[in-house]
């Protein structure tokens, strides 16, 4: 049986200047979640994050929020997975994916970074890729020179609806995560149909 998910983390930029550009949909994932669940974030600079904890279906989630830069997300993602010694498999990053379309959505396990910094420094500081992730889609600019100003970016309107459907339907899945039917919640999600 699948590991259950002890934690989620979002990816993002710390800083209201960043709070609405695309990068920062793994913040708006966790942000939801912990809404939903009545949860408050709290700085915790021994983790380099803020901290949430929740109870889902009986379960505790801990969810982050890496207080460092997108680049340097491997230091909240190492430090707090050591202390706790959780294995990197009980582990969920939730994180902006260039390479789908605003409001496709995909749920998987391991792989490479595929040039997402938040990924590579998590992947460089933990040693470890057997992570599953959230990847959330915010459309590709075209050109590889146009990515940095895409993802720093807010999305257009119509976009932001698209991406806040696709976290919707993430919230949904949630209770499969906390109690281990990883491959429920992986069917269930990739066969949403899209409002």
């Amino acid at each position: 049986m699948p590991s259950n998910i002890e934690v989620i983390i979002g990816l993002g930029n710390p800083g209201h200047q960043y709070q609405a550009t695309r990068h920062n949909a793994g913040f708006w994932f966790v942000d939801a979640l912990a809404q939903q669940h009545g949860g408050h974030f709290k700085p915790d600079n021994k983790f380099h994050a803020e901290v949430c904890k929740l109870t889902i279906n009986a379960h505790p989630i801990t969810l982050l929020k890496p207080n460092t830069f997108m680049n340097r997300s491997g230091q909240a993602a190492s430090t707090f997975t050591h202390f706790y010694k959780i294995p990197m498999d009980k582990v969920l990053v939730a994180h902006d994916e260039l390479d789908f379309p605003a409001g496709k959505i995909r749920l998987k396990q391991g792989g490479g970074h595929g040039g997402h910094n938040g990924l590579r420094d998590i992947i460089g500081l933990t040693g470890n890729k057997d992570f599953y992730r959230l990847r959330i889609g915010i459309d590709h600019p075209g050109h590889r020179e146009q990515v940095t100003g895409h993802v720093l970016s807010k999305p257009a309107p119509d976009e932001l609806t698209q991406i806040e459907q696709s976290i919707i339907h993430a919230l949904d899945i949630t209770p499969l995560l906390a109690q281990g039917d990883l491959q429920k919640a992986m069917h269930r999600l990739h066969n949403t149909p899209k409002s």
